[in-house]
């Protein structure tokens, strides 16, 4: 019996003790980790996000960058921090629901090891060409390709990120060959297609949009199923190759096993955020839809997401590595 009541004390001990660092969280800084170079569309919006919420909590909220395999670099040191709310980070696909397919080893289990807290945004990516690129659609690119199989080449901002699979996916869907070409990030990626070292990218629509307008780069194709309301006049992929959808989703997420009630509590400050006047209308004016969705939703997208990724990676017979 006494065993049992000591037992009894530590697990309401824990309990209670969850309970107060939910309640009394935060009190001291945040770290909020962006797995990708600093100028990508991640980036960006990790520090808007981080910055509101700096705003809102009265504690420094650090934005730590560790790009590096996909996202897996900087994803791994959140799965090994402790789950008590003080590292989160801002996730995409890559880390989470494509790495399991092209990874023999993983260091983390995505399921496992993280806590999905609120998905924020879903965006749509936007295949850009240098305008010296003799294509003004997407009819002409895929036209391009096969006429030179083998030769166009396309950046991304590394192995595995959502770019790398919207290259693959249109390789399998519209029977071209292309080449894939890594860079560390969105940035240097969309760098590449301005200075015409590759012959396409297919970055986020958030960090190529100013691009575009700029006429750095000429957008072909916007990769959601419908066109964006930011560029209205940029037909989607699916016009032109029937079924074709793929863009990066964003979410907040934690170490694994971080008490319900401190997710939920930081899921509301996040929503909070997003649903503001002033993070609604940013969002939306590059292209994104803020969300702010419950734990569940978000967990549940991750597991759907990991299905279809892992159905494409298949399709286009990559072995993992």
């Amino acid at each position: 019996m006494r065993v049992f009541g000591t037992f009894l004390w530590v697990v309401m001990g824990a309990g209670m003790a969850a309970g107060a660092n939910a309640q009394g969280w935060p009190v001291k800084s945040i770290r909020f980790v962006s797995p990708y170079a600093p100028g990508g569309g991640s980036d960006i919006l990790a520090r808007s996000i981080g910055q509101k919420l700096s705003e809102n909590l009265g504690v420094s909220v650090v934005i730590d960058n560790r790009p590096g395999a996909g996202g897996v670099i900087g994803t791994e040191i959140v799965t090994k921090s402790p789950p008590d709310g003080y590292t989160l980070m801002l996730g995409t696909p890559a880390p989470i629901t494509v790495a399991p397919s092209l990874m023999k080893k993983m260091p983390y289990d995505p399921l496992r090891d993280l806590t999905p807290i609120t998905l924020v945004s879903i965006v749509p990516a936007v295949v850009a060409v240098h305008p010296s690129v003799p294509a003004k659609s997407m009819k002409e690119l895929v036209a391009l390709a096969r006429s030179k199989p083998g030769q166009m080449t396309y950046s991304s901002s590394g192995n595995g990120g959502t770019a790398h699979l919207s290259g693959l996916m249109l390789q399998t869907m519209a029977d071209i060959a292309i080449i894939h070409v890594p860079y560390r990030g969105t940035g240097p990626a969309l760098t590449a297609a301005m200075s015409g070292e590759v012959t396409f990218t297919a970055g986020n629509i958030i960090s190529s949009l100013p691009m575009v307008k700029a006429g750095r780069v000429r957008a072909l194709a916007v990769t959601s199923e419908k066109r964006s309301p930011v560029l209205p006049d940029v037909p989607s992929v699916a016009e032109t190759i029937p079924g074709y959808a793929a863009g990066p989703f964003y979410g907040v997420l934690g170490p694994g096993h971080m008490a319900p009630d401190l997710v939920n509590r930081i899921r509301n400050e996040i929503a909070k955020i997003l649903h503001a006047p002033e993070m609604k209308n940013r969002l939306s004016a590059e292209g994104g839809e803020p969300i702010g969705s419950t734990p569940e939703v978000y967990a549940a997208m991750i597991r759907s997401e990991t299905e279809r990724w892992g159905r494409v990676i298949k399709a286009a017979k990559i072995q993992p590595e």
